[in-house]
C-alpha cells in the first residue's frame, strides 16, 4: 500500500523529516518511527480515497475520515499506547505541513487521543541493582568484555544515562572526568557528576580492551573492534537477570529509573534530578513521585497495623 504513495506526499514528507533533523537535532531513531507512521497514514488515507493521495486531499481531511483511520488502526490490533504515538507523529507533520502550504488542519489537530493509562517506572532495588552489576560480570568468560559490561551498566546506574548516551561516549572520553557534557535526546546538552565507581570501572576496561583506542572513536566495542551494539548489553543484562531471578522489566532503560528513584529516595531535589536526566519537562521526572509513593503505600499496607484490615 505504501507504494501507492503519490510523489508530492513522499516529498512533503521527507522535507518535514529533514526540517526535524537540521532545526530540532531529532534522534535517527525518532526520525524513522515518525516516517513509518506518517507513512502509514498517507498510505491508509490513499485506500480511504480511492486515488493516490498527492497533497490536495491530505489538506481537505474531515474528522470522518481520521475516526475512520483510527478504527482501522484499532481493528488491526494497535494498542492505544502505540495509535497515541502515531497521532502525535501525524499531528506534528500536519502543523509543518499546513504553515507550509496555508490550509486549515483542525480535523487533524482537533482528533482525540486515545486514553491508555501510563506506565510507571520499574526501577530495581537498591540491592538489586547492585547485584545486576555484579552478575553482569559473570556473563562472559572474557575478560575485557566482562570489564566492558560492567562499565556501561555501571555508568547507567551510577550517571543516569540512557544506553545510547552511555555507547556515544568516544575514546577521548576515557579517563572519565569528574563531569561528562552528554548531548541527550532533541541535542540538549546536560552536565552529569560521574562517580568513582563508574571512573574505575571504565578505567579497568580500557586496561584490559585489545584494541586500539583513537580519540575520534567509540569508548566501547564490540568483540570484533567495532562499536558496540546496545543489544549485547541488553542480552548481559536478560542473562543476568534470569540468575538473579529479577523480573523481565530489569533492562538498561531500568538502571536509570533505580539511578532517579534512589536519588529521590535519598532526598534528592527534583529538579535537580531533572537536570541530571535530561528530561525536557518536569512532568516527565515526576513519574518517579508517583514510584515513590506507590512504594510507601505497599509499606503501609503491609505493615501499618490498620493496613493489613
Amino acid at each position: 500500500m505504501v507504494g501507492l504513495i503519490s510523489p508530492a506526499a513522499r516529498d512533503a514528507l521527507e522535507n518535514w523529516l529533514k526540517h526535524l533533523s537540521a532545526l530540532d537535532g531529532v534522534a535517527e531513531n525518532t526520525l524513522e518511527a515518525y516516517r513509518h507512521d506518517v507513512l502509514g497514514f498517507i498510505a491508509f488515507m490513499t485506500q480511504h480515497f480511492g486515488e493516490d493521495t498527492g497533497l490536495a486531499p491530505l489538506k481537505r481531511i474531515k474528522p470522518t475520515d481520521m475516526r475512520a483511520w483510527m478504527a482501522h488502526e484499532r481493528a488491526r490490533g494497535v494498542a492505544a499506547r502505540s495509535l497515541a504515538r502515531e497521532l502525535s507523529a501525524v499531528k506534528s507533520f500536519y502543523r509543518w505541513f499546513a504553515e507550509r502550504d496555508g490550509f486549515e488542519p483542525t480535523a487533524v489537530l482537533a482528533t482525540r487521543s486515545p486514553k491508555f493509562q501510563k506506565k510507571l517506572p520499574r526501577p530495581l532495588a537498591q540491592d538489586a541493582a547492585k547485584a545486576m552489576i555484579e552478575t553482569v560480570e559473570l556473563q562472559s568468560t572474557t575478560g575485557w568484555i566482562a570489564a566492558r559490561d560492567v562499565a556501561v551498566v555501571t555508568l547507567l546506574y551510577g550517571c543516569g544515562l540512557r544506553i545510547s548516551e552511555a555507547l556515544s561516549l568516544n575514546a577521548k572520553d576515557a579517563p572519565l572526568p569528574d563531569v561528562l557534557r552528554i548531548k541527550g535526546k532533541g541535542g540538549k546538552e546536560r552536565v552529569v557528576p560521574v562517580l568513582d565507581a563508574a571512573k574505575r570501572a571504565v578505567d579497568r576496561y580500557v586496561r584490559a580492551l585489545p584494541y586500539q583506542l583513537d580519540p575520534g572513536e567509540a569508548l566501547f566495542r564490540g568483540a570484533r573492534g567495532g562499536a558496540l551494539s546496545p543489544r549485547l548489553i541488553a542480552k548481559a543484562m536478560e542473562n543476568a537477570r534470569m540468575q538473579l531471578g529479577l523480573p523481565a522489566t530489569a533492562t538498561p532503560h531500568a538502571m536509570r529509573h533505580s539511578f532517579a528513584t534512589h536519588l529521590l529516595e535519598a532526598g534528592g531535589d527534583l529538579r535537580a534530578i531533572q537536570e541530571l536526566l535530561g528530561h525536557a519537562s518536569l512532568s516527565t521526572t515526576q513519574a518517579y513521585t508517583a514510584v515513590d509513593t506507590a512504594r510507601l503505600m505497599e509499606v503501609y499496607a503491609s505493615a501499618h497495623p490498620r493496613g493489613r484490615g
